[in-house]
């Protein structure tokens, strides 16, 4: 099968690079909700046989648009949520985002049993990526395509780990909002990676030092948005 991977929306906590995983989370800024109507358009070319979301508002949120075109529901499975941050979510402190980060792609690098303090394993959040991808995957026939639309950390840790990217290129190379991964394959045979970042509605402006919380650019020091 053909699986779209996409990310959601921009959010009020991506504005602020916030360690935001908790369920349902907040919605989108009116820019993420530009980002869910351009999706539409972005992925008009693709067949969809299937549209699913994580258990966030913020994916369902950018899900809707594309529900409404190619007139499917969005199907919710929980196992596609952002990777868990345990005690340090909330933070939006650089040590923090970086830490979160470090852990994460020690997981797709192999180490399963790493954990943030107070969060799950990688052995465990891969287990519950695994099954909301089982999930999507059975809804299709085996030629068939369907849309999931997750987190940037979900998104890149599994490609990561399951589907050839391997954790040195994930890590270097944000997944922006509304981004998209392609992989092909199935829970049985395996997944390959066909592309990865898709055309988000804007691109970052100022230079990249390496992704924050859920893939969101960090910027440079001088050019740091106003927190607020």
């Amino acid at each position: 099968m053909r699986l779209i991977l996409v990310r959601h929306g921009q959010t009020p906590s991506n504005l602020v690079h916030k360690l935001d995983t908790k369920i349902p989370g907040p919605g989108l800024t009116p820019l993420g909700e530009e980002q869910a109507r351009a999706l539409v358009e972005t992925l008009r070319g693709e067949r969809i046989d299937a549209l699913w979301a994580s258990s966030a508002a913020r994916a369902q949120l950018t899900a809707t648009p594309l529900a409404h075109d190619r007139g499917l529901a969005v199907q919710v499975h929980g196992g596609l949520r952002e990777l868990d941050a345990g005690d340090l979510e909330g933070r939006t402190d650089e040590l923090s985002v970086r830490e979160y980060l470090r852990v994460a792609f020690t997981w797709a690098d192999g180490d399963l049993e790493a954990h943030l303090p107070g969060g799950p394993t990688g052995r465990e959040v891969l287990e519950r990526l695994d099954a909301g991808v089982a999930a999507v995957a059975a809804s299709v026939a085996p030629d068939g395509a369907a849309v999931a639309v997750s987190h940037g950390g979900a998104i890149r840790v599994w490609v990561a780990a399951r589907a050839g990217v391997g954790a040195a290129f994930a890590a270097s190379n944000p997944l922006l909002n509304t981004g998209v991964v392609v992989v092909e394959g199935s829970p049985d045979q395996g997944w390959r990676t066909l592309s990865y970042q898709g055309d988000p509605l804007h691109a970052p402006t100022a230079p990249l030092e390496e992704s924050g919380p859920a893939a969101e650019p960090v910027m440079t020091p001088a050019i740091q948005p106003v927190m607020e």
